[in-house]
């Protein structure tokens, strides 16, 4: 399906909003310090602008497996990948910000053609991608709170696909929304498998351990250090969104600063990869509704995270945000049968390290 279509007054408007911008006045710092490295967001605008083929990237995310399926008047956009092996369990994956479902193409075809990339054709899935809605060409339901996402991908999964059981991964917004999933649908679950897991409902100080402690002190260190964004995204997002609507080149800011800063090997990801990232939130103009999710966690319009009784697999990334969460924290929240810590990646795992990750989902969902 035609997913998007750019109109040729559209892609001339952001080349020459990108040619016209105003820079801000540079500061006496080492580059990345206080944010953003000058003189690589210049390089990146100036390719943005002038080299970098739009219409190239276009043409392959048009070329991706989409589909749109209506569920309780919401659209939902969703890639499918089949199996290569008949009867392939069917796993629902999804993405956290600042990313999209393009992050996930990768693992996706890792997952679902394992052969191609030196697997075994018995260990395929069929792969759902659903996007978060308001991201790219996502449509944000109309009203706060409502049909949240969790429900809208258990309908996808269970009533417009069929899937009678079905297998969840996440990683940042995308695992909290297979979290409540897990709880609120347990009996259609196989088993749940993410990246970060929110906080316990509840628990008492004096019962925590040492390595719990330790951690709970560098999670509040990094929220001090690096979590501007997310407070200012869960209680002012419009006004932040205003700016990164209007300027193309700080909304390239605010996403290129994620991905130097949560990733462990920065320079997997290419200028085309950053600039397409970009070029989705800006021409479907997604950065504002992207940041729903922030405030509405914030403001208690979606459901608090429970206890999940699901088989539950974790794995953690050593330079993902917030440092790693010990086994006996996350086993206050979920039903934990699996425990990985990862030799390398960061935040951007599926894909910064496609094959660590695949290999710790087929482990698990395949029981080796």
């Amino acid at each position: 399906m035609t997913l998007l279509n750019v109109s040729d007054a559209d892609l001339d408007d952001l080349r020459a909003r990108l040619r016209a911008t105003r820079w801000a006045t540079p500061w006496p710092i080492a580059p990345g310090e206080a944010g953003v490295d000058g003189g690589e967001l210049r390089r990146l605008v100036d390719r943005w602008a002038s080299a970098y083929d739009w219409r190239k990237h276009e043409a392959a995310i048009n070329a991706l497996p989409s589909h749109v399926a209506e569920i309780g008047g919401q659209p939902v956009h969703y890639l499918r990948y089949d199996g290569e092996q008949a009867g392939a369990p069917p796993l629902l994956i999804a993405n956290g910000w600042p990313s999209s479902f393009l992050e996930l193409t990768g693992l996706a075809e890792r997952l679902s053609a394992p052969s191609r990339f030196g697997g075994r054709a018995e260990e395929a899935f069929t792969v759902i991608v659903p996007s978060l809605p308001g991201y790219g060409p996502a449509p944000q339901r109309p009203e706060l709170g409502g049909a949240h996402t969790h429900d809208l991908w258990h309908r996808l999964m269970h009533d417009e696909l069929g899937f009678q059981r079905y297998g969840v991964h996440g990683s940042d917004i995308g695992a909290g929304d297979v979290i409540r999933l897990a709880e609120a649908y347990p009996e259609a679950l196989t088993g749940m498998h993410v990246l970060d897991v929110a906080d316990p409902p509840s628990w008492d100080p004096a019962s925590l351990t040492d390595e719990e402690r330790v951690f709970l002190q560098t999670k509040r260190q990094w929220l001090e250090a690096e979590g501007g964004y997310s407070h200012e995204q869960s209680t002012k997002p419009l006004t932040l969104a205003q700016g990164l609507t209007d300027s193309p080149s700080g909304l390239l800011a605010w996403i290129v600063e994620k991905y130097r800063t949560w990733s462990d090997d920065y320079g997997k990801f290419d200028d085309d990869f950053l600039l397409t990232q970009a070029s989705l939130y800006w021409f479907t103009g997604s950065i504002s509704t992207s940041f729903r999710p922030y405030y509405e966690r914030e403001h208690g319009l979606v459901p608090p995270v429970g206890r999940v009784e699901v088989p539950t697999a974790v794995a953690f990334f050593p330079a993902d945000i917030k440092g790693i969460q010990p086994r006996s924290w996350v086993e206050r929240a979920c039903n934990v049968t699996r425990y990985t810590l990862m030799p390398r990646g960061g935040h951007f795992a599926a894909y910064e390290e496609t094959e660590l990750l695949a290999a710790d989902l087929v482990a698990f969902f395949r029981g080796r």
